[in-house]
């Protein structure tokens, strides 16, 4: 689940970010409007967190702008501002929820779950794809050229993320915090977690033989799944 959040208080920002990713987000972090915008609109996320207080762009711009080139993305605002012409002006914006500071975090995540939760019933399914390999996200199978492979449940959680993320570096930390999310919290010590995730990268490389893509190690940060490039002049 790619989340970004958009806060302007690093502290705030670094203990959101932290409790996030321990449930089970992957995060990524704007700490002004300007970026932002522009991370929401040019790249892939499942749900946004944002601050309606912003630095040089205020949120609600942020948003509207946002809503333009993403109207299906669920927005979560997370502000200081909790009178009642505020909450209608950020609903009026397009938020899908507005969440006021102080908060627990249980209730922060309830309300994104159950945002993602609208979301997904509400889409058409759909299938990744990359070169000859699909994956079917609600029969949790992959297929090279229409054919099912055979794949673990980490196996699956381990291309679900790599897809997800296609084209972009996915590291180690990520990979087992996806695996720990899945199994309740719990997560190997850090070698043979470490060791796990170079396994499996292994096995899914056997496994995807044929189907046109590539899992490249990018050395120092993680991996990175991409169509092979074609053999033709």
């Amino acid at each position: 689940m790619n989340l970004l959040l958009a806060e302007d208080d690093p502290l705030l920002a670094d203990a959101l970010c932290a409790q996030m990713r321990r449930s089970g987000f992957a995060v990524e972090h704007a700490p002004n409007g300007a970026v932002a915008e522009y991370l929401l609109v040019k790249q892939p996320f499942d749900v946004a967190v944002l601050d309606l207080g912003l630095p040089m762009v205020d949120g609600l711009t942020v948003l509207k702008h946002v809503r333009v080139a993403k109207p299906a993305l669920p927005v979560l605002i997370l502000t200081a501002l909790d009178s009642l012409e505020d909450r209608v002006a950020g609903l009026n914006a397009g938020a899908d929820d507005y969440l006021t500071k102080p908060f627990d975090f249980p209730e922060l995540e309830a309300r994104l779950r159950a945002l993602l939760r609208r979301s997904r019933a509400g889409a058409q399914p759909q299938r990744a794809e990359v070169a000859g390999l699909s994956l079917d996200q609600e029969a949790r199978r992959a297929l090279i050229h229409g054919e099912p492979i055979d794949l673990s449940p980490r196996e699956w959680m381990l291309l679900d993320l790599l897809m997800a993320n296609r084209d972009r570096v996915v590291t180690k930390e990520q990979i087992n915090q996806t695996w720990a999310s899945a199994d309740g919290g719990g997560n190997d010590p850090q070698g043979s977690a470490t060791n796990a995730v170079e396994v499996y990268i292994h096995r899914l490389r056997r496994k995807l033989e044929g189907a046109g893509v590539a899992i490249r190690t990018v050395r120092g940060l993680g991996y990175l799944l991409e169509a092979e490039a074609s053999s033709g002049a």
